[in-house]
This record gives C-alpha cells, structure tokens and sequence, in this order.
C-alpha cells in the first residue's frame, strides 16, 4: 500500500492529484528562490497570515496548504503526500481525494485563524496531510477492508511519531495538525460508516 513501484511517468498518470499538489509546492518553492522576485514575495502573497485574512484575503485559508518555507519544508511534505496519498486517491478516486485534502486543509487553517492571534501567520501542507493520516485512522476505527494488518501496522506508528513531532518541534502549527487530522477522521468516519 505504501510501497511506490511505478515509473516517474506512471505515477504521473496514475495519481493525478498528487502529482499537480507536488508540481505546486515545487513551484512555489522555485518562484520564491528566483532572485527577481523578493525573498518573501511568495510567503507575502500566499501564506495565511491572519490579520490578512480578517481584513477580506479569504485565500489565504487555501492557499498556505501549497507554500512552504525553506527546502525541507517542501522535501518532507512532498515526500509525506507521495508516499501516503497514492492508496487514498486510488481508492477514492481523483475528486474525492481533492476534496479530502482540500477541506482537511482548509478546515485545519480556518480553526487556526479563529483560534491564534491575528499576528499569526503560517505555510505548509502539515493539515492537509494530517488530514490523510485522520482518514487512515478512520478506516482502522471502522474495521474498513481497505486498511489491512500490514498497512495497519505502518499507519499507526506513523501518525503517533507524527504527533509526538507535532508537541516537540518548534515552528509547528499544532492546531493545523490536530484539526487536520481531526477533519480527516470525521469524514472518513462517515464514509466508514456507509
């Protein structure tokens, strides 16, 4: 379930959305390395500052799951997607495992824009994916086929260290993390339960 043995051209075709999410980071990553642009232009721009955000920039609840800040910001993210998002956007398929990772994302920076202060500021995908973790630990809950012993096996250690990171590293968004990985939960839940 987590082991990738696809060509570079096959897991293009055959995961879609990770592979547009993973050419965004890149990009992103890219652009706010060039030196015509200003070091932070990107992070200015994109990132889900809160004052910003109060103030009408309504965006930047999506956009910060696509910007990150330095290179193994980008590195670890991008990997976490590709290794842990093929099953659930096979099994999902391409539009359901979107929204998944959209609304876990998006759902993870509104609660931290209504919980942190409106000096708060943030980039990453940590909610998005957290939100993929969730959904995993819903199919595990709900004794779903799709989670089988072996992948049970990887999941949960995973998500543990993952928390464990998440209270112990500094510059975290614990609530993106946590409310992340509590959307995933609740919609994979749901659909468990169907």
């Amino acid at each position: 379930m987590f082991v990738r043995t696809e060509s570079f051209s096959q897991f293009l075709k055959k995961y879609p959305v990770i592979s547009v999410i993973v050419s965004i980071h890149l990009i992103l990553y890219l652009i706010s390395s060039l030196p015509i642009f200003p070091q932070m232009w990107v992070y200015e721009q994109l990132a889900g500052i809160n004052l910003f955000i109060r103030d009408g920039e309504w965006w930047r609840l999506i956009t910060p799951i696509f910007v990150h800040m330095g290179f193994s910001h980008v590195l670890f993210n991008s990997f976490s997607l590709v290794l842990f998002g093929p099953a659930l956007e096979e099994h999902l398929g391409k539009w359901k495992f979107t929204a998944l990772y959209l609304v876990s994302g998006v759902f993870a920076n509104i609660i931290t824009y209504l919980s942190q202060p409106l000096s708060y500021s943030h980039v990453g995908a940590s909610g998005a994916i957290f939100g993929l973790f969730g959904y995993y630990l819903a199919m595990i809950a709900t004794r779903n086929a799709f989670i089988t012993r072996e992948s049970r096996q990887v999941i949960l250690p995973i998500v543990i260290i993952g928390l464990i990171m998440t209270f112990t590293q500094s510059g975290i968004n614990i609530t993106a993390h946590l409310f992340g990985l509590i959307a995933g939960f609740l919609i994979g839940f749901i659909a468990g339960r169907k």
